[in-house]
C-alpha cells in the first residue's frame, strides 16, 4: 500500500466508510482488568404502567432525531482516530485492516494514529489496543504492561497467568507465528465489548515480527499473558473478536452480582 492509499484510507475512515479496508487491494486487552466496568441497562417498566401510545413514541423519536441533527450542525461529531474505543456493532471492528506503507509510518497521519492509540490505551488503563478500535482500519497494534498494574496483581495470579512488566511496544503490519501449540484458558475482556468477559483459549507462546513506530524491523517472542495480549490484538486486525473464540457458557456480565444486591 502506497502513501497515497494509506492517506485515502484514513480519509475514508473519517467519512464513515470504515469497511473500505476489506476491499482495499493492499489488505493483506482491553487490559484484562475485570474490575473496570461500564454498564448500561434499559429502564424498568412495571406491568401495571400505562403503555405509551405509538404516536407519542414516534414523536419522541422525531424530536430526538431533530435535536441530534441540530447538535451535529453546531458541534460536528468526532472523526477517526477517535479518543474513545469503538464498540461491538461498529463495522470497523469486523473489517480486515489494511497494511501500512512502510514509507508512511513516520508521516504525520500514521503517527497521529499511533499517538492516539497510546493515549487512549493509557487513559483506559488497557494493556493492548489496535488501530481499528479507534476507528482506523490499519494494521497497527500497541501493547504495554506497566509495573503499577503488575503490583496490583497477587503473586499467585502473576505465576498462574504468566504476568510480567512490558514496556510500550508498537507493531505495524505485524505477523504472528506460534512457538508453542499448547493452549491455555483464562478469562478475557475487551474495551470494545465493555462490561463483559469470557474464557478464551490462547497459545502459550508466540513470536511477532513487523515494524515499530520508527519504521524499523522488530521481532519479539512472548509467552504467558503478553502472548495472550498479542493474539487478542492480532485478532482485531482481522475483524475477529474474543467472542468468536470464547467458551459461550463462560460469557458473563462482570457486574452480574451487583444486580442481585
Amino acid at each position: 500500500m502506497n502513501t497515497k492509499s494509506c492517506g485515502s484510507l484514513l480519509q475514508l475512515s473519517r467519512m464513515g466508510f470504515r469497511l473500505c479496508a476489506s476491499k482495499a487491494p493492499c489488505c493483506s486487552a482491553r487490559a484484562w482488568n475485570l474490575t473496570r466496568v461500564t454498564s448500561t441497562c434499559l429502564p424498568h417498566i412495571s406491568p401495571h404502567s400505562p403503555v405509551p401510545c405509538s404516536h407519542s413514541y414516534s414523536s419522541n423519536i422525531k424530536m430526538r432525531s431533530y435535536l441530534q441533527y441540530m447538535k451535529h450542525k453546531i458541534i460536528p461529531p468526532p472523526s477517526p482516530p477517535y479518543s474513545h474505543v469503538c464498540q461491538v456493532g461498529d463495522p470497523v471492528l469486523r473489517s480486515h485492516a489494511a497494511a501500512v506503507d512502510p514509507a508512511a509510518i513516520t508521516g504525520s497521519e500514521v503517527q497521529e494514529v499511533i499517538n492516539t492509540m497510546v493515549k487512549v490505551m493509557r487513559k483506559l488503563e488497557c494493556v493492548g489496543l489496535s488501530a481499528p478500535q479507534i476507528g482506523v482500519p490499519l494494521r497497527i497494534l500497541a501493547l504495554e504492561y506497566p509495573e503499577k498494574m503488575l503490583e496490583e496483581s497477587s503473586p499467585a495470579s502473576r505465576e498462574v497467568r504468566g504476568l510480567s512488566v512490558q514496556p510500550l511496544r508498537i507493531f505495524v503490519n505485524p505477523q504472528l507465528r506460534v512457538l508453542d501449540g499448547q493452549t491455555v484458558l483464562f478469562q478475557e475482556a475487551c474495551e470494545s465489548i465493555s462490561g463483559f468477559s469470557a474464557t478464551v483459549p490462547r497459545y502459550l507462546a508466540v513470536e511477532v515480527s513487523g515494524l515499530n513506530e520508527k519504521g524499523e524491523a522488530v521481532t519479539w517472542q512472548a509467552n504467558g499473558w503478553p502472548a495472550r495480549i498479542l493474539q487478542h490484538e492480532m485478532d482485531h486486525l482481522d475483524g475477529v473478536l474474543y467472542i468468536d473464540r470464547m467458551d459461550s457458557k463462560t460469557f458473563i456480565n462482570i457486574n452480574w452480582q451487583a444486580y442481585n444486591e
